[in-house]
């Protein structure tokens, strides 16, 4: 199985693909926890590039196409072996945020991402998890984490809003592949939905 978790920024995406890793692996499967950017040592380097910084360090068209190669990398090195493998793979987030930061958010580069997506990736999670909050409490959870992987999160409340509408609009237009999670309440409470889904 290869599944994504995504959401806006602070939802509780990580939280929640590193506990469905466990539970895949406490039943006795062989599972990849990974992330994106990053996934791979030449898409951690990337990743650097992309969430560290001032908001306006990068146009939304530079970022689809720095997204694209650490994806690229990504799948190159740990994805696609792993599923050929006959191994499962959760990553916090993959193609979905692209379609909706660069794709919708950001910019209008719906048909860039769509076709760079194409050439150069070429494959979709079987399932696909976005965890749905208010922007305005998971931006406070995103804010209270600190570190320096904040330069989203410091594109501010409109833009998180921007987000959660791109992804609940991208769920409904592929409903066969995208479950909507309600994020809120505990860890296991979120953890407990999802797993009634898969």
């Amino acid at each position: 199985m290869f599944i994504s978790f995504e959401g806006i920024d602070g939802c509780g995406k990580s939280t929640q693909a590193r506990l469905l890793a466990e539970a895949l692996l406490a039943e006795g499967r062989t599972v990849h926890l990974t992330r994106e950017p990053g996934g791979s040592p030449g898409a951690e380097e990337i990743r650097r590039l992309l969430v560290e910084g001032r908001a306006d360090r990068w146009s939304p068209e530079t970022e689809c196409l720095l997204f694209t190669a650490a994806r690229r990398d990504h799948v190159e090195r740990l994805i696609r072996p792993a599923l050929a493998a006959g191994e499962s793979v959760v990553t916090d987030r993959f193609a979905d945020s692209t379609r909706v930061y660069q794709g919708a958010a950001r910019a209008d580069l719906a048909a860039t991402v769509d076709a760079l997506h194409a050439l150069m990736i070429g494959v979709e999670p079987d399932r696909t998890f976005v965890l749905d909050m208010d922007p305005a409490e998971a931006l406070a959870r995103g804010t209270a984490r600190g570190g320096s992987e904040d330069r989203f999160e410091g594109m501010g409340l409109p833009f998180q809003t921007r987000l959660r509408e791109g992804f609940l609009a991208l769920a409904a237009a592929h409903p066969a592949r995208i479950r909507v999670i309600d994020a809120t309440g505990t860890a296991d409470a979120v953890a407990a939905r999802i797993r009634a889904v898969l």
